[in-house]
């Protein structure tokens, strides 16, 4: 493990601190005691009687950040340079940036609904995307949907990265060539 991966690591439990003292809060409609309406983020201690922590998008963005902390993993780690590149970026690692601003941009722009259209089909109607700290007090976030998006990008980041997937080869040495040289021309006469 080198320095950058050791800071990536740091930034990351840094990070999951601030979404455990800062988590996702719901709150009870004063109509509809069943229906929770998307409060905010608080401080944890610092809560209304009437909110409860929304434990599903508190999960996805626990699991958003320690995706992003893998990539970042992946993306610092040491490479010895085979082909002659310049540079750290070739097809997997624009894969890996790719995945990781996907993630971001679904966690700052999640799946709304109006609180009084909740209901308990699987894939509930929303009401659209929506900038997740200006949002609406009257919507409630669509987790399916959530997590459908979630697990598309990392499935379709997952496949895309083991296509692109570089076998590194051995350099053959100067007599190593001249050998497999003679050998291959010595199949062809035969």
């Amino acid at each position: 493990m080198n320095l950058k991966q050791k800071i990536a690591l740091g930034l990351g439990a840094a990070n999951l601190a601030l979404l455990w003292l800062f988590p996702p809060f719901d709150s009870f409609s004063s109509t509809d005691t069943k229906a929770l309406i998307f409060a905010g983020f608080h401080f944890r201690f610092a809560r209304a009687v009437n909110e409860v922590i929304n434990g599903d998008v508190l999960f996805l963005e626990i699991m958003v950040l320690l995706v992003n902390v893998g990539i970042a993993w992946l993306l610092l780690r040491d490479v010895k340079n085979i082909t002659g590149m310049k540079g750290r970026i070739n097809y997997q690692n624009a894969i890996l940036l790719v995945v990781a601003a996907n993630l971001t941009v679904i966690m700052l722009f999640p799946p709304f609904q109006l609180f009084y259209a909740v209901t308990g089909a699987l894939l509930p109607n929303f009401q659209g995307f929506y900038f997740i700290f200006m949002v609406d007090p009257m919507l409630t976030i669509v987790t399916p949907i959530l997590y459908l998006e979630v697990i598309f990008v990392l499935f379709n980041g997952a496949v895309l990265w083991l296509l692109f997937n570089r076998v590194d080869e051995r350099e053959l040495s100067p007599q190593e060539a001249v050998e497999l040289m003679r050998k291959l021309s010595g199949r062809r006469q035969e």
